[in-house]
């Protein structure tokens, strides 16, 4: 039974003024505050060299903090490092695996290093290897593995203690559609029935939409905007729309149409685009206006407002490979989190 939400920050993580600067270089972090709750799947979302990974490394000791504070599960990561290391979980970019070894091997391997003894050790690797699919190559040597299951060996390895607090960096980049929603299912599931508190950077929209409670959004260092996705996308409001009319020869009378409605989008090809002044309630006017005009459209369009949306409303960018995250044909966990 999940013990989200439990009302203490024994599990959380509270971060003010964070600050990460490197000799001679810019600050990769430039005094962030973000607090995140118990149990909840908190999603960090920037392109690279935005700083999501130096706060992860400093929320999990690796990096010392140049100025400003931060507790995990309650502890203090520039003073109590060990006590830090003891109840979180990380699995970072680059997984630490041996190719010469077996999952079973790497399993008995962590198992050890965190002092349990033989039985324990077989019953618990041999549950996390169950709960990751990995069962059928337990035996196989690690270098032989795909990245997707490189990436579930190295979420396994990384809740051999059960962690209450555990990070993820990226840790999709790069997997199929399918090795995505398997993890993504993992972590639904640590979170929603274990109560694991996740902190989830990422570059994929999809991923952070679907997935994450809250959404924080950094870029140069900087949290832009924070909130859950639906309310991210609801601050900056307005849906657009699309239209290609069926004779190119009257895209001239159709944009004179649509201006009357809204500011222009950009769009490709014959089609046009604006975001709607009066949001979806515009949209039966311009069906109207269409009509009486006597333009035939071949398609019409209606787009909510993406997180890429939201991103570009902040910082004046898009995050980089948003058109394939928004793209990509990603099943979802029947049992996912989202709150949008």
């Amino acid at each position: 039974m999940s013990n989200k939400g439990a009302g203490s920050k024994e599990n959380g993580i509270e971060v003010e003024g964070l600050v990460r600067e490197f000799k001679n270089g810019p600050r990769a972090v430039d005094g962030i505050d973000l607090v995140v709750e118990p149990g909840e799947i908190y999603g960090f979302l920037g392109p690279n060299g935005a700083g999501k990974s130096t706060t992860v490394h400093m929320l999990t000791t690796l990096l010392p903090p140049t100025a400003g504070s931060a507790r995990v599960a309650g502890l203090d990561v520039a003073t109590q490092g060990p006590q830090v290391r003891e109840v979180i979980g990380a699995a970072l970019q680059e997984a630490a695996l041996d190719p010469h070894l077996t999952a079973r091997e790497h399993m008995k391997l962590q198992t050890s290093l965190h002092g349990m003894d033989r039985a324990e050790r077989h019953q618990r690797g041999e549950e996390l290897i169950e709960r990751v699919g990995l069962t059928e190559a337990a035996e196989r040597r690690v270098g032989d593995f795909s990245g997707g299951m490189k990436r579930r060996l190295d979420l396994a390895l990384a809740l051999v203690h059960r962690p209450r607090v555990l990070f993820l960096d990226e840790p999709t980049t790069g997997l199929d559609p399918q090795s995505r929603a398997s993890l993504w299912s993992e972590v639904t599931r640590l979170s929603s029935e274990d109560g694991v508190t996740v902190f989830l950077t990422t570059q994929y929209l999809e991923e952070a939409d679907q997935l994450a409670n809250r959404v924080g959004i950094i870029d140069d260092g900087r949290i832009a905007a924070e909130g859950t996705p639906a309310e991210l996308k609801a601050a900056i409001g307005r849906p657009s729309v699309e239209v290609t009319p069926s004779d190119g020869a009257r895209i001239a009378d159709a944009q004179g149409i649509l201006a009357d409605f809204g500011a222009p989008v950009p769009a490709s090809g014959e089609t046009i685009g604006i975001r709607l002044n009066a949001g979806i309630d515009g949209l039966v006017g311009i069906v109207r206006a269409f009509d009486t005009a006597d333009i035939e459209l071949a398609s019409l369009v209606l787009n909510e407002p993406t997180l890429d949306d939201v991103f570009l409303a902040k910082t004046g960018h898009h995050l980089e490979g948003a058109s394939e995250s928004e793209s990509a044909e990603m099943p979802l966990p029947e049992t996912q989190n989202s709150r949008a």
